[in-house]
């Protein structure tokens, strides 16, 4: 595995957050205990629903949702190309079909109007991925949901702290639930982790039961209800979460801080990049710092370069959902399927953003872009 210099992104973590963590290892309580339920009450409070359900992954989280939801073989599901796999793999994973409609040039989320068109049927649910910490158009998807009797679920993975007309993504009003990851590189870490938000009392005790093997909430330690999994987020992982929640607020501020800090070295390339925009009633929670470069640039040379002279950067999402290899195989898409997806995924490149990245470094990784720019005009 290649060094660098500069890498592209890095966990925030604190002293307080060791000293929660260590504090569960010399308790002795490891699983199941009150570290998760605390971390879950004060996720619920942050984000003002009634229930917060942590699980091992965003992954089993959307897993979850799905199955809560009814959804199953024969469905069909309509989301975005334009994210993570785990979007699309959540539906195929309860038996149901993926159904992809292309994304909005300036949001990047998908086009309400498209997801309308894409309705048959067949179609049970509307997955809205909040993408790079940008709201779907969640008033939109809703109504669309309300208007056909479909059932409206949030990927809110990337969106820890986003806002839509003041009001927080995920917070129960718009989706019945909404799933959250808690990788290294988001906005807070668990390091491995995940949580479901809901308004919906029976939806919350689905997913309980779910995560623990299927066992009945209030029967013996050995009784099940259903068919469940083992997606238990374990003490320390709640704990390391409950302290970096503490610090939301701070650590979403320094993210924001570094992409402002980016957007003003990097003006004088606007001729041959574009930053991502801001959107009319949206406040960005910053997951990423993705750039478009101009469709005169190469991005993957710009990329090589970089990484070169050894700076780490990522290619969100290339390529997208659709055409990676296993859904191609099963559903042949070919490129041209969903054109402002394929451009965006073809163009952009996300560069090192943490809250952590110094000055320097930003100065640094900008005077590379440019050099690597300038060296591609040539």
């Amino acid at each position: 595995m290649a060094e660098f210099r500069i890498k592209l992104s890095a966990p925030d973590i604190a002293d307080d957050d060791i000293e929660e963590v260590v504090g569960v290892l010399r308790s002795g309580w490891l699983s199941l205990g009150p570290k998760v339920i605390e971390f879950e009450q004060a996720f619920a409070n942050y984000l003002g629903v009634k229930h917060a359900i942590a699980c091992n992954s965003g992954t089993s989280a959307l897993h979850m949702m799905m199955l809560t939801a009814g959804i199953g073989p024969g469905d069909e599901v309509i989301t975005s190309p334009f994210s993570f796999i785990a979007s699309a793999n959540c539906i195929e994973m309860v038996g149901a079909k993926p159904v992809f409609v292309d994304i909005d040039e300036l949001s990047l989320n998908m086009d309400p109007a498209l997801v309308e068109k894409a309705i048959t049927p067949r179609t049970k649910a509307v997955l809205g991925v909040h993408i790079f910490g940008l709201s779907a158009e969640n008033d939109k998807l809703k109504a669309i949901c309300e208007r056909h009797k479909l059932v409206y679920l949030e990927d809110a993975c990337e969106a820890l702290g986003a806002t839509q007309n003041g009001r927080k993504a995920g917070d129960g009003r718009h989706g019945i639930a909404a799933a959250w990851g808690f990788y290294p590189n988001k906005q807070m870490t668990t390091g491995e982790g995940g949580m479901v938000t809901t308004n919906d009392e029976a939806f919350a005790t689905s997913i309980r039961k779910l995560r623990n093997q299927g066992r009945n909430l209030s029967a013996a330690w050995l009784e099940h209800d259903v068919v469940g999994y083992n997606f238990r987020l374990d003490e320390m992982s709640a704990a390391l979460g409950l302290a970096q929640l503490r610090r939301i607020d701070d650590m979403l501020a320094k993210r924001e801080r570094v992409a402002h800090a980016y957007n003003e070295r990097l003006w004088p390339l606007r001729e041959h990049l574009k930053p991502l925009p801001e959107v009319m009633g949206h406040r960005r929670s910053w997951f990423v710092y993705s750039i478009m470069l101009k469709r005169h640039i190469d991005r993957d040379k710009v990329a090589a370069k970089l990484a070169e002279w050894g700076v780490q950067v990522g290619k969100y999402f290339s390529p997208p959902i659709h055409l990676q290899t296993c859904y191609r195989k099963k559903y042949g898409y070919k490129e041209g399927a969903f054109p402002v997806t394929e451009d965006i995924a073809h163009r952009s490149i996300a560069l090192p953003f943490h809250t952590k990245l110094p000055e320097k470094d930003i100065d640094n990784v900008c005077e590379c872009l440019h050099d690597a720019i300038k060296a591609m005009m040539k």
